[in-house]
């Protein structure tokens, strides 16, 4: 026999049961993710922090997940994005080709998504926010010119193969090598890495005792640069990327000549305004760039 159906208690038991539905889709729907390729670099540090700032004040959930330099864990970090419903996903890649897989996922989600300070290669991007890598690259070359002249004896510390700022940057000091006649001793990968700036300038300084001035592709590899001509007893100029808290005030303390300083808390920032124009409908420009300077010790 059939049990007779309690009208007033189910409705009750939707009504009391409507809330929590309705707190997890708007919670789901407010939130935008920012994937960074690593967290162990002050630099994605503070541009995660810049896009808390500008997620927070817009009304967003900033769900912020680190890639550890792993396209695998960058793959899986966009999966599980995609079952938890965000709004738009900020990537920045661990390598323009090997984070293809990742973007499609979203893609196929149907999650706009928006790189940062990396290209990626493939995949559909709504927007892409970065400095001029190239320029930044070119402002390095000029920098020796000018203290060093013509035919000076320069080494390059590259980033992580693979990345657009690693290939940007090359690519704009090799111009400024080229148009200002440096001399390019070596040009050596350390990843992006200080242990491993400090490892490689150790072998490249036993092979050119003779070197002038060392461009770094960022300030972390620039500080461990810094470390192994400090220990050789070598005076050599040192040109940092980025300038972070630490690359800023080395160049205060006269220990780095210079950093090409770009503002990452800006780029978190812009990136989040550019998700929430996004999101309103809005048309947004595809390459949005934020402005580099150069920090000497002088200016």
């Amino acid at each position: 026999m059939k049990q007779p159906i309690n009208k007033k208690a189910s409705v009750m038991l939707a009504a009391a049961l409507l809330p929590s539905l309705v707190s997890f889709s708007a919670s789901a729907q407010d939130a935008i993710a920012i994937v960074l390729s690593t967290m162990n670099n002050p630099f994605f540090v503070t541009m995660k922090d810049g896009a808390e700032a500008k997620a927070k004040e817009l009304g967003y959930k900033l769900i912020a997940l680190d890639s550890q330099n792993d396209p695998s864990k960058e793959l899986a970090n966009v999966e599980d994005l995609t079952m938890r419903g965000v709004k738009a996903i900020l990537i920045n890649p661990t390598d323009a080709l090997a984070v293809t897989n990742a973007i499609r996922t979203a893609n196929r989600a149907n999650i706009p998504v928006l790189t940062l300070d990396r290209t990626a290669e493939r995949g559909d991007i709504v927007s892409h926010i970065a400095s001029d890598n190239i320029a930044g690259g070119e402002l390095a070359g000029q920098f020796i010119a000018q203290q060093l002249g013509a035919n000076a004896k320069v080494i390059q510390l590259e980033g992580i193969a693979g990345t657009s700022a690693a290939r940007e940057r090359g690519e704009g000091f090799s111009n400024a090598v080229n148009a200002h006649g440096l001399n390019m001793l070596s040009s050596q990968p350390a990843d992006f890495d200080r242990s491993k700036g400090l490892n490689v300038m150790e072998n490249m300084l036993a092979a050119n005792g003779d070197v002038q001035a060392v461009f770094a592709q960022n300030d972390e590899m620039a500080l461990g640069a810094l470390r192994a001509i400090e220990a050789a007893g070598k005076d050599v100029m040192v040109i940092g990327f980025d300038g972070t808290d630490e690359g800023i005030a080395a160049v205060r303390r006269q220990q780095l000549s210079a950093t090409i300083a770009q503002q990452p808390e800006l780029l978190g920032a812009t990136a989040i305004a550019t998700a929430d124009r996004i999101l309103k409908g809005q048309v947004v420009e595809k390459s949005i760039p934020v402005a580099l300077k150069i920090i000497t010790q002088t200016q």
